[in-house]
């Protein structure tokens, strides 16, 4: 790859940006990690309350990049048939009556799953098989799922009666957990502003799926140093409890550490932050900055840690600390 190409890929990220600048006011950093997980071919977890724009984000992320947008309303009463499709029968012209394949929600580029903790965990599990292999498999046949394939999930973390908190399995799919903050004063400002006034225009397609694809196979061909990616491991090992250089806070607040995927979604999506800053190498930089969305929902607290008012922010600033980042 010539260092033209990384060049007009980094510009065709850059309007991308601006394009999603254009509808959603402020939340540069939300937006960042979205495109993050995007690069590195992950699927992403949004988390703030109603009203924030993640719905919004999303569908002019779809816009913007020319993906099939598909949304998925998770309630108690969802079953996994109406999110990865079903055979329905169905008379043909002179073939008379035959099942034929109806395709789910799930078969789209972009898929928001709309207040995931909504629904059963015999549904949730439904999006299991397709966010690790972007396939699913119905009636005993496995379907391909279009690619890129990007699930990109939201969850209010006030209203908990009614939900089902989401397994340590499916936490783990997901690339980054994101965290939506509530707007500065003049971003509100902004906001009502915008809104209230003229309608907004669609926003215009600035890439291509194909594009998308091809910047994917560039992020990961971004340069790390071993030293890092020892860092990286020894970050992860320190996670755990019962590792003989667990340190006392992680012995005394953590239930589990994080896993083998949490490794691999930092460095992954550390290649994508230096593709997007103008580098062709990772930083140490990049390691601290992807930390904590890549590792916040992949570390368990115990009991003790709520009592202590310790969160899990505060753990991962203390690891980074004893790993030297």
């Amino acid at each position: 790859m010539s260092t033209e190409q990384i060049a007009a890929y980094r510009a065709r990220m850059q309007q991308v940006r601006e394009a999603v600048a254009q509808q959603v006011i402020g939340q540069e950093e939300v937006v960042e990690g979205v495109l993050l997980c995007i690069l590195a071919g992950g699927h992403a977890l949004l988390e703030g309350v109603p009203g924030l724009g993640k719905t919004l984000l999303v569908r002019t992320m779809s816009d913007v990049m020319d993906l099939h947008y598909s949304r998925i309303q998770f309630t108690p009463d969802l079953m996994p048939a109406d999110i990865v499709g079903t055979e329905i029968l169905r008379e043909e012209p002179g073939q008379g009556l035959k099942f034929v394949f109806q395709p789910g929600p799930i078969h789209g580029n972009l898929v928001l799953a709309d207040e995931i903790n909504r629904a059963t965990p015999k549904t949730q599990s439904a999006l299991l098989e397709a966010m690790q292999e972007a396939s699913v498999t119905v009636g005993g046949q496995t379907r391909q799922l279009p690619m890129p394939f990007f699930v990109l999930a939201t969850q209010n973390p006030l209203e908990l009666e009614g939900t089902y908190p989401l397994p340590e399995a499916q936490l783990d799919r997901f690339l980054l957990k994101i965290a939506v903050p509530f707007p500065t004063r003049q971003e509100l400002l902004d906001i009502v502003t915008m809104t209230t006034g003229h309608s907004q225009g669609q926003p215009q397609s600035v890439i291509t799926a194909e594009e998308i694809l091809a910047i994917q196979a560039t992020v990961r061909q971004m340069l790390i140093t071993p030293e890092l990616i020892e860092h990286t491991v020894d970050l992860i090992l320190h996670s755990q409890p019962d590792h003989d250089q667990a340190s006392d806070d992680v012995r005394r607040y953590v239930r589990y550490g994080a896993g083998p995927r949490a490794a691999q979604a930092i460095v992954k999506v550390a290649k994508a932050r230096a593709f997007l800053h103008g580098r062709l190498n990772v930083s140490p930089e990049d390691i601290r900055t992807v930390a904590l969305p890549a590792l916040r929902h992949r570390i368990g607290l115990n009991f003790e840690a709520a009592a202590d008012n310790y969160s899990v922010e505060q753990l991962i600033e203390h690891l980074l600390g004893r790993v030297g980042l």
